[in-house]
């Protein structure tokens, strides 16, 4: 479900106004996107409504304010305790275990082996412009990522720390991580604690930002995307994509049912483990497609291989269509836009 659900509603007639006669036409044409096995000329050319796609994607997510001011130290003392695989269970894995930030903030795998090495249920999700989302995790029981940084520390699955008091103990066994703390949490006090915990995660967390052709095109610069993007953005539309994902991270702004046309084969209920709503059967929060193209295999299950399936599945069990190869396509190459560039501190070492 890495690819977000999409809802097959009556909204979809926003299609019709981001494209009309006297629009602008696409951007420069580029080397193609394509599908193995595909024509690769060119896709048509399209008339854009930028205005419009500014309306619906222009803006972040609306999330929860918190109060956690950043400062240098707690950003440093934050990125230690990301990367810090002696606060789990076995001292063998940290949040960087599976959240790897040079692998665009995942691990690749289709769910991810915990501190005993048994796997969770669902696939790891990116941490790279997380708290930009409305809420946190697939169900959205964390509203930020501050409360978000502990959960999967007291999971027994993951980190598998019996309580709070043990994060304490973990974290008074190392005096280089009792400094900082010092550092980040001056004035007097046992600086150590989890709320502070919870703040420097949360601290680091934030500062985890991609930005992608995608955002110089909403900012501007209308030539940002290639001929075959802006095919593809039309497609996203005029398909029903952008009921469910929208905003500026085309995605995590909403929750909503995974198989409302079609079931998907999935145990999983979803939200449902949440609220014990029948309502939120099969719910999930709608995830943010930044850098999708890096953050294989898909769905909240990890079973769905490579994005041309997912927006082919997603396609069929939440809206009833089959794409054209021309809407496929498209779609997959408007998709590879919103990758960013990592910053040269978690780039890939050539």
């Amino acid at each position: 479900m890495k690819i977000g659900s999409i809802l097959s509603c009556s909204v979809l007639f926003l299609g019709s106004l981001a494209f009309t006669d006297g629009d602008r036409s696409a951007g420069p044409s580029a080397a193609p996107a394509t599908v193995p096995g595909q024509d690769p000329k060119p896709l048509p050319r399209v008339r854009i409504d930028y205005e419009t796609v500014k309306r619906l994607f222009g803006k972040d997510p609306t999330a929860d304010e918190v109060d956690n001011p950043s400062t240098p130290e707690k950003v440093a003392l934050g990125k230690l305790l990301y990367h810090d695989a002696s606060l789990s269970k076995n001292g063998n894995i940290s949040c960087a275990s599976c959240h790897d930030l040079a692998n665009y903030g995942q691990d690749g795998k289709p769910t991810s082996p915990g501190t005993d090495g048994k796997n969770g249920e669902r696939n790891t999700p990116t941490t790279w412009n997380a708290f930009r989302q409305f809420r946190q995790f697939w169900d959205g029981r964390a509203a930020t990522v501050e409360e978000q940084s502990t959960g999967p520390v007291l999971n027994p699955v993951e980190h598998g720390l019996a309580d709070e008091a043990a994060i304490v103990a973990k974290l008074k066994a190392k005096p280089e991580l009792v400094e900082a703390f010092g550092k980040a949490f001056p004035g007097g006090g046992d600086a150590v604690s989890v709320a502070n915990f919870k703040l420097a995660v949360g601290a680091f967390e934030r500062t985890l930002v991609t930005k992608s052709r995608w955002d110089q095109y909403l900012d501007g610069n209308q030539k940002a995307l290639t001929q075959d993007e802006l095919f593809g953005l039309k497609a996203f539309i005029d398909v029903g994509c952008m009921t469910c994902h929208v905003t500026r991270l085309v995605g995590g702004q909403m929750y909503q049912k995974t198989g409302t046309l079609k079931p998907y084969p999935s145990k999983d209920e979803g939200r449902m483990q949440v609220t014990k709503s029948e309502a939120d059967k099969f719910m999930f929060k709608v995830p943010s497609l930044l850098n999708v193209e890096k953050t294989a295999p898909y769905m909240h299950d990890g079973k769905v291989a490579t994005l041309e399936e997912a927006v082919t599945v997603m396609a069929d069990i939440q809206l009833g269509q089959k794409l054209t190869p021309d809407q496929l396509r498209g779609i997959v190459a408007f998709l590879k836009s919103l990758t960013g560039a990592l910053p040269a501190d978690y780039a890939p070492k050539k």
